[in-house]
């Protein structure tokens, strides 16, 4: 009875492993081009140092509170974004304004979500996945899913032993039978994923080696301004400031309300 039980679990960790493998081909595929073709230049600002370490989203919050700080935006703990100067200084304000929409508000959540789709955010990425500094969404998204999925086939086949052995006739010696017949697919699945953490956990990030280099830098080069700069110069605090919410989200914010605003 228990070997019906195995034929699932080791259907199920032989594929995930499969794919997570020809995902980690696909990721040294792209580690190689990487380190064969030098790093593009490209402006490394707030903006794109929060492409790198959030994605789409933490761009998108970024200018949420550079724009509040700056008193264009009211962001309300309730989860309401108001418009507070409706005249943007740059095309991601303009376009953050114009989802706002006509009535001058909007809920932040789903502000936040449709922003993030904006061609001009999009751009950000699409110029630092041409550097070589961000992971290009596709192996982004095929790597994550492959670990997910041998994720969930090592708790299938542990779930499907326990199953096997409460079934196993006792006195027989099916349980020890069941046990070494389902160390396979949990050794094969385990064994894969701590292979994923050293060759393909890297790609399961926004930002590449290269990409992170520069994130744990943890500073911006004073050379280059952002690909959507933010309007005037920013002082030292405000910067600082700014630059920690690119690198770790509105956690970084001191003000307890803006980070409620954030959240919601």
């Amino acid at each position: 009875m228990w070997l019906l039980l195995l034929v699932p679990a080791l259907l199920a960790a032989v594929l995930s492993c499969l794919r997570l493998v020809r995902a980690a081909a696909t990721a040294d595929s792209l580690a190689g081009s990487a380190r064969s073709h030098p790093v593009d230049p490209v402006g490394v600002g707030l903006y794109e140092t929060a492409y790198l370490a959030g994605g789409p989203v933490r761009v998108v919050e970024l200018a949420l509170v550079l724009m509040t700080g700056r008193g264009r935006l009211h962001l309300a703990h309730t989860g309401w974004t108001s418009v507070v100067d409706p005249h943007g200084r740059s095309r991601l304000e303009r376009a953050l304004i114009t989802a706002i929409g006509p009535e001058g508000q909007c809920r932040t959540g789903e502000l936040r979500d449709r922003l993030a789709e904006h061609p001009i955010v999009l751009e950000i990425g699409g110029r630092l996945v041409q550097a070589g500094l961000a992971t290009p969404p596709m192996v982004r998204e095929n790597t994550s899913l492959a670990v997910r999925q041998v994720r969930q086939a090592l708790l299938l086949s542990v779930a499907l032993l326990g199953a096997a052995l409460a079934v196993a006739a006792p006195g027989t010696g099916d349980a020890g039978s069941a046990v070494a017949w389902f160390s396979l697919p949990i050794i094969l699945t385990s064994g894969t994923l701590l292979m994923a953490r050293v060759d393909v956990r890297p790609y399961t990030r926004w930002a590449t080696p290269a990409g992170q280099d520069l994130l744990t830098a943890a500073r911006l080069p004073q050379q280059a301004g952002p690909s959507e700069p933010p309007p005037g110069l920013p002082d030292a605090a405000e910067r600082e400031l700014l630059t920690a919410v690119a690198v770790v989200g509105p956690a970084a914010l001191p003000d307890a309300r803006l980070r409620a605003a954030l959240r919601n």
